[in-house]
């Protein structure tokens, strides 16, 4: 069985022992979350939420992303900028999906 989740804006696939690297959550290693806004369980599919179900997941670790470079240039104005970024990412697995 899967399920579509919704976390930090975006929207995942899961089944049950997946990996995933989703956005920043709070909390520590070995922590458990619930995921609340599962938009689909196998074939029901909610409006816009599944009513009564959960996915039921582990912290594995706080991680960061790739960098990701960011560079602005007018050209003959001698003006040039260069930026990183590392989005904060959280590393978890999937333990239940309740639905």
């Amino acid at each position: 069985m899967f399920a579509i989740v919704k976390t930090g804006g975006k929207q995942y696939k899961v089944q049950k022992d997946a990996v995933l690297a989703v956005e920043k959550i709070d909390g520590k290693a070995g922590d458990k979350v619930s995921l609340n806004e599962v938009l689909m369980v196998g074939d029901k599919v909610g409006n816009p939420f599944v009513v009564g179900a959960s996915v039921e997941a582990e912290i594995i670790r706080q991680t960061r992303g790739e960098k990701v470079l960011v560079f602005k240039k007018i050209r003959r104005h001698g003006y040039k900028r260069k930026k990183g970024h590392k989005q904060d990412l959280t590393l978890i697995k999937v333990l239940e999906i309740k639905g």
